[in-house]
């Protein structure tokens, strides 16, 4: 029972760091240097990143990207060869020979 105040004061004093880290926390996000190198939070970085409203409509763009349909897609993004990318890689052969230039 002699310990009592000293463990409640410990138990004070341990909370009370906490409850102020949380509080900047909640500002923004906290930068660690250690041996001169920064590490800034990623998860802290990536949840204000997610609570971004521009990031919804990046969201929805994507998915609408997505969906399009395969005939309406360019020959390069459905993986069709396409005269420019043939010339590149069959370089100064190309027309004239069946061995490319550039593998």
């Amino acid at each position: 029972m002699k310990h009592f105040p000293t463990l409640a004061s410990l138990l004070l004093c341990a909370a009370l760091p906490l409850s102020a880290h949380a509080e900047t926390a909640a500002k923004g996000c906290t930068e660690v240097t250690v041996d001169g190198y920064k590490a800034p939070d990623y998860g802290c970085l990536s949840q204000q990143m997610s609570t971004d409203p521009d990031a919804a409509k990046a969201a929805q763009k994507n998915r609408e990207a997505l969906t399009v349909p395969v005939h309406k897609r360019p020959p390069n993004q459905a993986g069709l060869a396409t005269p420019a990318a043939t010339s590149i890689r069959m370089g100064n052969t190309f027309g004239t020979s069946v061995t490319p230039q550039r593998p």
